[in-house]
């Protein structure tokens, strides 16, 4: 190979889909304590953009790297509990339990998985009645944050898979949450209603939760041989900058099909180039202060 095309292939390797420079994330070190946690809400209005899939495999990944992590699901789909191999249908108390009734210990309710260091609290469908129910009830959009309340040393990480929707559940999220990661689908209508999102968040921000910042937005589903993915992930880059990880997690049947096996994709296919981007997302999380 010639110095050009070393020249060019080197440019190639410290540039990321994002367009920027791909910073090198250091592998975090071993940590000697567990806690205080800090709390993170998966959050985007619109189904289908990876929140799940996002919230189980970067948990994954965190605790690979030594984090002691939460998982709790907090959409009524139950899909991150079932995607853990959690059976919900059989469960008599979950996370809508701990929200609804008072006399119940949150430790009772957590559910280890088959990654070491990783924890879910699960939900079903009863969790759909939980709006309606807390609509009555005193500091209703703090509910979360007391129930998390007694777990928070015990982990380092907590992470909120919420609900496509900007309801009383997810405001009781972003109310107990120090941080927002919003996973963006690579599709231009997957964009418009980021600003809104944003926008919820501001106001809880000023109302309800004053320490509540986005860590960042996460271009999902991504797809190289498309035009159109890059020109979304370029537009948002242009619009959001910094706020944009440079990690991009690609579109590929892996993840389902580690779904489907009830288990994350780092153990699933630990050398997929999947497992791969949850792994640099974990550590670009740390490096930003986003995790301990």
């Amino acid at each position: 190979m010639d110095s050009e095309g070393a020249l060019e292939l080197g440019t190639q390797e410290r540039t990321g889909p994002t367009g920027r420079v791909l910073p090198d994330f250091p592998t975090p070190a071993p940590l000697t304590a567990h806690g205080p946690a800090r709390v993170i809400a998966m959050c985007n209005q619109k189904g289908g953009v990876g929140k799940t899939t996002t919230t189980i495999n970067l948990g994954a990944a965190l605790a690979e790297y030594g984090r002691k992590v939460l998982l709790v699901d907090f959409d009524p789909q139950g899909a991150l509990s079932v995607g853990l191999g959690v059976p919900v249908h059989e469960l008599d108390a979950t996370i809508y339990t701990l929200l609804t009734e008072r006399g119940h210990d949150i430790r009772d309710i957590i559910r280890t998985t088959s990654v070491p260091g990783l924890d879910v609290v699960p939900a079903n469908i009863d969790l759909s009645a939980a709006e309606v129910q807390l609509v009555g009830e005193v500091a209703r959009e703090q509910i979360l944050a007391r129930v998390l309340r007694p777990v928070l040393d015990d982990y380092d990480v907590v992470l909120i898979d919420c609900q496509p929707s900007l309801g009383l559940l997810t405001v009781n999220a972003l109310t107990a949450a120090h941080g927002v990661i919003i996973p963006l689908e690579c599709e231009f209508f997957a964009m418009r209603g980021v600003a809104l999102l944003i926008e919820t968040i501001e106001k809880i921000t000023d109302r309800l939760n004053p320490r509540l910042t986005v860590d960042g937005i996460l271009a999902t589903m991504y797809d190289q041989r498309t035009l159109h993915s890059k020109e979304v992930v370029a537009s948002v880059v242009e619009h959001f900058e910094e706020r944009v990880f440079h990690t991009v997690i690609s579109r590929t049947v892996k993840f389902p099909d580690a779904s489907l096996a009830a288990e994350p994709i780092t153990t699933y296919d630990s050398a997929h180039k999947g497992a791969e981007a949850y792994r640099q997302l974990a550590r670009e999380l740390i490096a930003r202060g986003g995790a301990a």
